[in-house]
């Protein structure tokens, strides 16, 4: 059958399946089981207004039970079971095993990298863009560009930025770009500059950025501020968490200045970023952040836009700089939106595989969550193990939608 034949019916079919369905049940509804006459008519009504949404809500709570909670089920089920025996029960040995792979804590190591990287560096970049396209006469071009990657695939992009990191011969010509201009360094000033000065500089404005988190995280706990404000019973946790990882990177920034500073480069011969352990990640984490910079910039410029124009104005009157009107007055007024690109770049961090899969497939200590379960289960034929870090994945998953779904109720109150 013709694809486009095919895809019609499927519309047809789909849409007029819905409405037939809506309509045939309120008929049956309104008059066969609770029937609008007789001497029980206002009881019959109000039974079936009660019945009306739970009738309506009915196929996508079918479709979520059966896509979504069956699936749940049935690799927590999977888990706790062992192909090789034949599906018996074995409880959490898979687990065990799993936790005695040093893959599997590779995979968890670069994905706890992967979530402090990418959300903070492609929301900063979208707020960023956002309020510099605003300024501009051809703004709405520039954001149509930058929104552009949004379009690619996550395979597409991973084929792209593969091209950039390309690697040939020293004696033929680079088509990669990152080694055509890594070519051009043989020492000297721009050398130290662009390769040593320059990045120790990020890193440094990197390891200040997290001890201002870190601050900020531990500031209401030494003031004792959560007890007075009435602060929820996982704030203090939380804040501990956010501060133990804020440190954890302070001190591996303290470490990567004195390497970047004291590392020796192979001058003029072409390199091999994607196997290049530890830095890897990071030209893996780029094609991710070139993609969702888009998204952060679009949902952050809306939010942007509906700052009352009275707050700007009247901060201007008192005399704030562009500096303190832009942290001072508008990021506190959209932090709950900044919060909201946070945490759903972080959900898409978490389930990262095509990336990986599609650029380094987890070699050269690149490995993630979800590339590792692909190969259990696929590779290994171990489903037993693969489960486990699906269950995994899952749970690492769920705080943040429990925390999305607390932060939109909090909202519509």
């Amino acid at each position: 059958m013709n694809p486009a034949l095919q895809g019609l019916i499927t519309i047809i079919v789909g849409v007029g399946g819905c409405i037939g369905y809506f309509y045939l049940s309120n008929q049956f509804l309104d008059k066969v089981l609770f029937p609008a006459r007789g001497k029980h008519i206002g009881r019959n009504i109000n039974r079936a207004n009660m019945i009306r949404p739970w009738l309506f809500l009915f196929p996508a709570i079918f479709a979520l039970a059966l896509y979504l909670g069956y699936p749940v089920i049935e690799t927590l089920r999977l888990s706790l079971t062992d192909r090789s025996l034949d599906g018996a029960f074995v409880g959490l040995d898979n687990y065990a095993q799993m936790a005695s792979e040093p893959k599997f804590w590779e995979a968890m190591r670069n994905n706890m990298l992967w979530l402090i990287v990418v959300p903070a560096i492609s929301t900063a970049f979208g707020l960023l863009s956002a309020q510099l396209t605003d300024r501009i006469a051809w703004g709405n071009v520039a954001k149509s560009f930058i929104f552009m990657p949004m379009a690619i695939s996550f395979v597409g992009a991973a084929v792209i930025f593969k091209l950039i990191y390309d690697t040939r011969p020293a004696n033929q010509d680079q088509i990669g770009v990152l080694n055509a201009v890594w070519l051009m360094f043989e020492g000297g000033p721009g050398s130290f500059l662009f390769l040593r000065l320059l990045p120790a500089a990020i890193v440094i404005c990197f390891a200040l950025l997290m001890a201002y988190v870190f601050y900020l995280a531990l500031k209401p706990l030494i003031r004792r501020e959560s007890a007075r404000a009435g602060g929820s019973w996982w704030a203090v946790p939380l804040r501990l968490f956010a501060g133990f990882v804020a440190a954890w990177m302070i001190w591996l920034s303290a470490k990567s200045v004195f390497s970047v500073l004291s590392a020796e480069f192979a001058f003029g011969a072409p390199q091999t970023w994607l196997t290049l352990p530890f830095w890897n990640s990071f030209f893996l984490m780029v094609v991710l952040i070139w993609i969702q910079t888009g998204f952060a910039m679009v949902i952050l410029s809306a939010a942007l836009r509906g700052i009352p124009e009275e707050t700007i104005e009247a901060a201007i009157l008192d005399g704030a700089n562009p500096f303190q009107i832009f942290f001072k007055i508008k990021v506190p007024q959209i932090m709950g939106t900044i919060v909201v690109v946070w945490t759903t770049i972080t959900l898409v961090v978490l389930k990262v595989f095509d990336i990986v899969f599609a650029m380094t497939n987890g070699q050269w200590e690149t490995q993630v969550l979800a590339n590792y379960m692909y190969d259990k289960l696929f590779r290994a034929n171990d489903w037993g193990v693969g489960s486990a870090s699906a269950i995994v994945i899952m749970v690492l998953v769920l705080p943040i939608l429990v925390w999305n779904v607390y932060n939109a109720r909090k909202e519509m109150n």
